[in-house]
């Protein structure tokens, strides 16, 4: 049986797809969303840019970056947003 994967594999898998995947079409639109960490599946979080200011915009940026996250690496189980 393999070993669980580590917060810090974790946090690599997610970095990468953030920055792969996920900003390219965030910088788009002007936003930029920071990694902060990843515990026990719950990834944190930071906005910047245009979505910072609205929380319409940041709920919407956030599920979508969440529904992103979820499907490309299943241990994710939330994000977390950090002010």
């Amino acid at each position: 049986m393999s070993q669980p994967e580590t917060d810090a594999a974790l946090c690599a898998r997610v970095v990468r797809v953030v920055a792969e995947d996920v900003a390219p079409l965030l910088q788009m639109d002007g936003n930029a969303v920071e990694v902060l960490g990843v515990e026990e599946g719950v990834v944190r979080v930071r906005l910047h840019g245009a979505c910072g200011g609205c929380p319409g915009s940041v709920y919407a940026v956030v599920m979508g970056v969440e529904e992103e996250l979820r499907r490309r690496v299943p241990e994710v189980r939330y994000l977390e947003v950090a002010p």
